[in-house]
């Protein structure tokens, strides 16, 4: 071997320069990744935006529906609504009618998840009750002395909290007062 010219004395197999001049012809260009790449994601974010249609019809429908079967349990209350109504003369059968009512709406929200807050007597919690007045007594401090408004609750959640009043605990030199005169 002669200096400087390394490898001449090798033989060329024709199948691996075969292989190598048609991976050459076949190799990417990075404009070609590019156009790859660039159409795959046009594909993709169209392929997105039919999904988020399709759950925000998906998301209608399923309030329409659940909107119908509510209206749909609400019906017969309506019928004994209008029932009495026509006996507004009698006001026996009106009130009886009215608490007819008032029973079927709270049974159908029962059946619904909801349920009244306890408040009358209980000790002031801010999660469940809000304080709108505040009365001078013997009991201890934030009893709820009277139920201005009722709250209610969706299964765990509170829907509205109890509208309340709260002791506020008599101090000593006020209840000597109080007894004094």
């Amino acid at each position: 071997m002669e200096k400087g010219k390394k490898g001449t004395h090798e033989k060329i197999d024709p199948k691996h320069s075969a292989k190598e001049k048609h991976a050459k012809e076949h190799k990417k260009t990075d404009k070609d990744v590019i156009v790859e790449l660039k159409e795959s994601l046009q594909r993709l974010q169209a392929e997105f935006e039919n999904y988020k249609k399709r759950t925000d019809k998906e998301k209608q429908d399923f309030i329409t529906y659940a909107k119908a079967d509510i209206i749909n349990k609400i019906l017969p209350t309506i019928d004994t609504f209008e029932i009495a109504l026509k006996n507004t003369s009698d006001k026996e059968k009106f009130v009886k009618g009215i608490e007819m009512v008032y029973a079927q709406i709270f049974s159908l929200l029962e059946n619904e998840g909801l349920r009244p807050i306890e408040a009358l007597g209980k000790k002031f919690d801010p999660f469940f009750h809000e304080v709108l007045l505040k009365q001078k007594s013997n009991k201890d401090e934030d009893i709820v002395l009277e139920e201005l408004q009722k709250g209610y609750m969706l299964n765990d959640k509170v829907l509205r909290h109890s509208k309340v009043k709260v002791s506020e605990k008599v101090k000593e030199k006020e209840e000597n007062k109080c007894e004094k005169k």
